[in-house]
């Protein structure tokens, strides 16, 4: 058997081919160069530039940055007392805002997947407050836990209990913080919707028919098909309580007493507060490790909890 060279007309044809693939792997270049060039100036380059100002002594006022080796991260650790109190503040406000959100977007979310009436105007009224400006709904929750006419208060006094100095106490402030966090939960209750919408309700059958009850089938089939829809919430969740700021700067600005002191907010201070860029940029990047780990953590232990059916 014998092969035929190939003509004119194949030799053309292949090149005109390829030709076309390359124009259009450019034209695939040109439509997302405005994503790519935003990404590189706003994200890429200042995570680059963070990196390597963490090693340099730079006030960003003007004067050239000196290299410092790990200074700034041995201060840290050893000399700033704050440093340690915004964890402390951190690892509390995260340890107890992320699973209470969580938990309550769930019990939100059960209790609007149900067929009631009216259920599409609760559903709008839950999310609605997670898409007002933080803001304007932070000076809200100013007014609200007002010692002497806020609304909070208020109702505390209607029921015979003593006011609670909200803000101004040490002891009150974080939860405070917290209370307020449950504000925005509208966005995770939403995902937690769709995802129970998603469960079979031939299982729920199946399990009625065997004689199973509201609380074996919440744990037995939906809390299971759940479990990726919680990971994704709790990943998403813990980064969010890592960077959480400007609620506690606008509420307590860190006080009373340092007690509301977020990581971030101890990063601001020392970028443009005092103006200290390369001691802001260690603290930041020690953030993105710890974070960093964190999800890589949560997402290696996954397999353990999170059922993929």
């Amino acid at each position: 058997m014998t092969t035929q060279p190939l003509g004119q007309e194949h030799i053309s044809l292949a090149r005109s081919g390829a030709t076309s693939r390359q124009r259009g792997w450019w034209l695939g270049y040109v439509f997302i160069a405005p994503w790519l060039l935003s990404f590189l100036a706003f994200d890429l380059i200042p995570i680059l530039s963070g990196f390597y100002h963490s090693f340099t002594q730079w006030t960003a006022t003007g004067s050239e940055a000196t290299f410092i080796g790990w200074a700034n991260y041995a201060e840290a650790v050893n000399r700033d007392p704050l440093f340690w109190i915004s964890i402390r503040n951190t690892l509390y406000y995260m340890g107890v805002s992320v699973p209470l959100g969580i938990v309550v977007a769930f019990l939100l979310a059960l209790l609007l997947n149900s067929d009631i009436r009216g259920v599409g105007a609760y559903r709008t009224i839950y999310y609605l407050p997670s898409v007002v400006p933080v803001v304007a709904a932070t000076i809200v929750w100013v007014f609200i836990f007002e010692t002497r006419r806020g609304i909070l208060n208020w109702a505390l006094e209607l029921i015979g209990l003593e006011p609670v100095r909200w803000l101004s106490d040490p002891k009150w402030a974080m939860p405070s913080l917290i209370i307020m966090s449950l504000w925005g939960l509208g966005a995770t209750m939403i995902i937690f919707l769709a995802g129970l919408q998603g469960v079979p309700n031939e299982l729920y059958e199946a399990a009625k028919v065997d004689g199973a009850t509201a609380i074996q089938r919440l744990l037995r089939i939906t809390i299971p098909l759940m479990t990726p829809t919680i990971f994704f919430t709790l990943v998403l969740n813990l980064v969010n309580a890592f960077q959480a700021f400007a609620n506690a700067f606008i509420l307590t600005g860190g006080g009373p007493n340092n007690s509301t002191l977020l990581y971030m907010i101890h990063i601001y201070d020392h970028a443009f507060r005092y103006f200290r860029m390369g001691y802001a940029s260690a603290l930041a990047v020690m953030l993105f490790i710890v974070v960093f780990s964190l999800t890589i953590f949560v997402y290696r232990t996954s397999d353990r909890w999170v059922y993929y059916s």
